[in-house]
């Protein structure tokens, strides 16, 4: 399972270390594309497979779906780790995420998201400061969904 927090450096060339055990779980077959809020989001092969079929299975007449596709598999890459868990992050999605000296990796379970530490502490204040009304939309959704 893919969980936990961890923060790194961004090397010369862009280049960055996937934590090991986020290595371990999701193996070398990786694709890094956008995010939501300025993150990137790295899955596994297996993963992004269900992730594409979803998408290009919707009508491409759909503009909310044609949008999704070319958000999420528009800005994808493959990536290769080095022997040390290293990739380098493609220039268009370092900008996409406004990637500066230091990065934050988030396991959410099925993937992984890639801040910038300064936007996800940011983003953490927005968490913290919301967390009531944020429980109180997933609860509304959660029963309307049921109900």
């Amino acid at each position: 399972m893919l969980i936990g927090e961890y923060t790194s450096k961004v090397g010369e060339k862009k280049r960055v270390s996937l934590p090991k055990k986020f290595r371990m779980e999701l193996g070398d077959e990786i694709i890094l594309t956008r995010g939501y809020e300025d993150a990137l989001i790295i899955v596994n092969k297996k993963l992004w497979k269900t992730i594409a079929s979803e998408v290009i299975n919707g009508s491409f007449i759909d503009k909310n779906i044609r949008d999704t596709s070319r958000f999420l598999v528009g800005g994808a890459k493959e990536i290769q780790l080095d022997s040390q868990g290293r990739f380098v992050v493609p220039q268009s999605l370092f900008e996409h995420a406004s990637l500066e000296d230091e990065i934050v990796f988030i396991g959410l379970v099925n993937w992984i998201e890639v801040w910038d530490k300064t936007k996800w502490e940011e983003r953490l204040g927005y968490l913290k400061d919301n967390s009531d009304k944020i429980a109180d939309e997933i609860s509304k959704m959660s029963k309307e969904k049921n109900g």
